[in-house]
């Protein structure tokens, strides 16, 4: 059935749900994750919650878990008026929350294939699809989604037995060669991503019709018009913060973890950035240049966030570029290379022989080849180690200014 949460209700519990943290416990070894609503988006901007039918109480997802320190604003006012200022280019003494949370434990394939299997079934609404990953305990085959033309953000909520851990998944783009199809969605998918993750509102050359009117000739992009471009209400990042605002109302004493894929993953870290919860994303384009025009503020530290990919995939590592690239011509324009947070990178150019190829991206391919068997068997490591991306900048041959 489908619901809409109160939107009154909503305005009214926000300020004192930014301000609660969870309640601290001990944090568990494991914990287990059933399918408990689909989500998606109505009007534009307002959230939906379509509650799985009572036959997958049995199954589930295991994912192994350990505490980590996440900074969180101290509330949603004091979070937008930081916001407010760095946009009109003035400094603000923003003062964070330190919190200790349970969250994936980031160096166990086991926990990051079944994040991976969660944000890839976000992609179909339907169990019998051929691409979804069945959870453990699958005994059934009751459909379940969004109706074939439903449009724009949507994915999967899970909950942990003990109603004491969320997880949303965030879709991805729906691209024949990213999540076996297109979609309905592809249309809005391809907008967020243009606008998101290219230098200059996807101004690739001069046959591209750019997705906002930003460019000023020459390598010369207006900065304020593209910060502009990002916030209006039907967009992808508003969208977001309304879905967390709403499942925080729907469980106000659970943490709330974020995952997805591509575009979902990107969302799902602005997001973390935004709210100080883990995420784990898997084969994002970089999302850094992204949460500045957003102005996010910069709490100390954003390894609350793991990104997660390998280096045959272009498009995490920004490569996928110039009007001959694969990107190009499927009409996207990823430029963008800098992630926030801490990464688990897979060499599997040089360790594997991998070729680079964007058919890599999807994740589909990073559940069957990528994380399919332990990194490095021999040496007890099952991913690669966690390390951070140095000395990353974005769109070096652009100039941006007050141009218009």
């Amino acid at each position: 059935m489908l619901s809409a949460l109160p939107t009154t209700l909503r305005l009214v519990l926000l300020a004192f749900l930014w301000g609660e943290s969870p309640k601290e416990s001990a944090t568990p070894p494991s914990l287990r994750f059933q399918l408990r609503h689909e989500h998606a988006v109505a009007n534009g901007s307002r959230s939906l919650f379509s509650d799985v039918h009572p036959s997958f109480v049995d199954q589930y997802y295991e994912l192994s878990t350990k505490s980590i320190k996440t900074h969180r604003p101290s509330s949603a006012s004091a979070y937008n008026d930081a916001r407010l200022l760095m946009r009109h280019g003035q400094s603000s003494a923003f003062v964070w929350d330190n919190v200790d949370t349970p969250a994936p434990d980031v160096t166990k394939r086991e926990t990051l294939l079944q994040l991976a299997k969660m944000t890839a079934n976000s992609y179909y609404g339907d169990p019998g699809h051929k691409l979804w990953y069945p959870l453990n305990g699958w005994n059934t085959s009751v459909p379940f989604g969004w109706e074939p033309d439903a449009d724009g953000f949507r994915g999967h909520v899970f909950v942990s037995d003990d109603n004491t851990t969320v997880v949303i998944s965030v879709k991805g783009t729906s691209a024949p060669w990213i999540a076996g199809g297109e979609g309905p969605t592809k249309k809005k998918d391809k907008l967020n991503d243009n606008l998101l993750f290219s230098c200059c509102c996807a101004r690739v050359g001069p046959t591209w019709s750019t997705v906002c009117d930003c460019y000023a000739g020459g390598d010369k992009c207006d900065q304020k018009c593209v910060e502009r471009a990002l916030i209006d209400d039907s967009l992808f990042y508003p969208v977001g913060t309304n879905l967390y605002n709403d499942v925080a109302y729907m469980y106000p004493d659970a943490n709330i973890w974020l995952t997805g894929h591509s575009l979902g993953g990107s969302l799902a870290a602005l997001l973390g950035a935004t709210f100080g919860v883990p995420v784990v994303a898997f084969e994002t384009p970089g999302e850094k240049m992204a949460a500045t025009r957003l102005h996010l503020p910069s709490p100390p530290s954003t390894h609350h966030i793991t990104h997660v990919y390998h280096n045959g995939d272009p498009i995490p590592m920004g490569t996928c570029t110039g009007v001959t690239s694969t990107c190009a011509i499927g009409g996207f324009a990823l430029e963008s290379q800098c992630h926030l947070g801490q990464r688990v990178l897979f060499d599997t150019v040089g360790k594997r022989g991998w070729s680079v190829d964007s058919r890599q991206h999807g994740i589909q391919f990073i559940v069957d080849k990528v994380l399919n068997e332990d990194w490095d068997p021999e040496n007890g490591r099952e991913v690669p180690e966690v390390d951070v991306q140095e000395d990353c900048i974005d769109c070096f041959n652009w100039q941006y200014g007050d141009f218009k």
